[in-house]
């Protein structure tokens, strides 16, 4: 019986990374995005979880099923033309708002397979939520549903911190990355209007490891 749920188990991860593959491959986005902001959420939520604000939200077990959603957080962008998920330039008015849709057409596709599913599975529900969430802002500015404070769901405001973080400091087609200095500085800016402040706190108290998780997984 435990060799079978390993095995189960070692199927799901697989399923899930073969998934978040898929999304990145057509990206811009290389290397080790998927693996940085996994860690990202993972440290953040580890670093809250003793905080009474968040008692009750976060187990080590709600952790590792955070830190598996992560990796989905993109997947909508498989549904983006590729003249504009892999344009080099700046988008355009008309070509933001298509790109924009990735956030609902993500979880649409997880919750159909949350319907095909024999049972609730745990992260899909949670990979619901960072899928159509996490470019919500915590000043009710952000997208698709333009949700305020903590009506938006903590992984989602988790997953926020870390995608914005990893985007700042790393290197794109159309950018440079940015020094963690500088990056911290945007976050820190950030708190109370994109970002849960709470979370800051946490990114800023982790700054040290946040640095570590960075620099181990860094881009080739």
């Amino acid at each position: 019986m435990e060799q079978r749920l390993g095995e189960n188990q070692l199927i799901q991860d697989v399923s899930i990374h073969a998934l978040a593959r898929l999304a990145e491959i057509r990206d811009n986005e290389t290397g080790n995005h998927l693996r940085r902001t996994q860690e990202y959420v993972r440290t953040l939520a580890t670093r809250i979880k003793g905080q009474s604000r968040f008692a009750g939200q976060l187990t080590t077990r709600t952790i590792d099923l955070l830190a598996k959603s992560a990796l989905l957080h993109d997947i909508g962008k498989v549904g983006i033309p590729d003249q504009i998920l892999r344009k080099p330039g700046p988008l355009t008015p008309d070509e933001w708002q298509v790109m924009k849709t990735h956030a609902k057409l993500g979880s649409d596709a997880i919750e159909l397979a949350e319907r095909d599913a024999q049972r609730p599975v745990a992260f899909l529900t949670l990979a619901k939520d960072i899928a159509h969430y996490h470019h919500e802002k915590w000043d009710g500015s952000g997208y698709p549903e333009g949700l305020a404070g903590e009506a938006i769901p903590l992984a989602a405001r988790l997953m926020a911190l870390a995608d914005v973080f990893d985007a700042l400091t790393s290197r794109r087609v159309y950018k440079e990355p940015v020094s963690l200095d500088a990056a911290t500085g945007i976050i820190r800016e950030g708190s109370g209007r994109h970002f849960d402040p709470n979370l800051v706190d946490a990114f800023l108290a982790g700054r040290d490891e946040i640095a570590e998780i960075a620099n181990h997984y860094c881009d080739d």
